[in-house]
């Protein structure tokens, strides 16, 4: 390991709780899951989050319908040197044996496409609904999802704001945990079909303030892996709304059908909710004007 590895990462403080941590992991509810705070050296996180990349067109990708209003940014040769530091060494050998012990899943792969994952970013307004995560990678079809990853890189956040990371149990019925999105803090979870989080809330922060982290996702080589799309949930209070997620959920299954079997990249869909929103908040606005 390198002298710039060690001082990004702090692997060895990760491993010197393992065998605690590991206990805390097995038994959280509502599934598998950790909470630990200070991933990242201190200086390691003041420049990841300096360098964290402002949004444009051409490196982020935007997630803006019915069930998320995100952007997503794919493409380490558009992030400042620590940020790609930080990625490689949470794709290592090292890393992955961690997660490996810590979860008890062996033979974990690191993605180095980035499935879904990435630096994410939302902004006032943004939210992100209910929701159990694909469960088989789109382009490695034998590749089945078990661990995610977030790492917040917020320097600032007030509770206020919203935002928190929700663990809901099996028949949504109830939210179990609340996980604030403080800085340098990593949140480890188990993923399945039944694993259902978001922050499905608005967001309150300031307009210049942005709720920022680097997820990755780790997955198993299965012959035959369960393939289920997004599954995006109602909450019991969601009322009239419970309808809209499901057609959005409906739709977007669809799309991850038509993307495995014609090896899409989410490009498109970005371009296509990029513009079905631009669409929809010009007729709000024409709307308002007219009332």
């Amino acid at each position: 390991m390198t002298e710039l590895q060690t001082e990004m990462v702090q692997l060895a403080r990760l491993e010197s709780t393992l065998a605690t941590d590991r206990e805390r992991y097995a038994s959280a509810a509502p599934f598998s899951h950790v909470v630990l705070d200070g991933l990242l050296d201190q200086g390691a996180f003041e420049r990841a989050c300096s360098g964290f990349p402002p949004i444009d067109e051409a490196s982020w990708k935007s997630y803006l319908h019915i069930n998320e209003r995100k952007y997503a940014n794919q493409k380490p040769d558009t992030w400042d040197a620590a940020l790609r530091e930080i990625h490689r060494e949470l794709s290592s050998d090292r890393f992955v044996a961690y997660l490996e012990q810590l979860t008890g899943f062996s033979g974990l792969l690191a993605d180095p496409e980035m499935d879904g994952g990435g630096l994410h970013q939302s902004f006032r307004g943004g939210y992100l609904n209910l929701h159990a995560d694909f469960t088989s990678h789109h382009t490695h079809l034998d590749w089945r999802r078990r661990v995610n990853i977030l790492v917040y890189l917020n320097r600032e956040w007030d509770a206020d704001w919203g935002g928190q990371l929700e663990f809901w149990d099996q028949d949504r019925s109830r939210c179990v945990e609340r996980v604030a999105p403080i800085g340098n803090r990593l949140v480890v979870f188990t993923t399945d079909e039944t694993s259902y989080h978001g922050h499905p809330d608005p967001m309150t922060c300031p307009n210049h303030v942005g709720r920022q982290s680097l997820a990755l996702y780790y997955f198993q080589r299965e012959s035959d892996p369960l393939t289920q799309a997004t599954d995006y949930r109602a909450r019991p209070d969601d009322g009239i709304n419970a309808v809209s997620i499901y057609l959005d959920k409906k739709m977007l299954s669809v799309y991850d059908v038509v993307k495995r079997r014609l090896n899409l990249r989410d490009d498109f869909a970005s371009n296509l909710l990029s513009g079905v929103n631009r669409l929809r908040t010009a007729f709000v606005e024409r709307t308002r004007g007219r009332s």
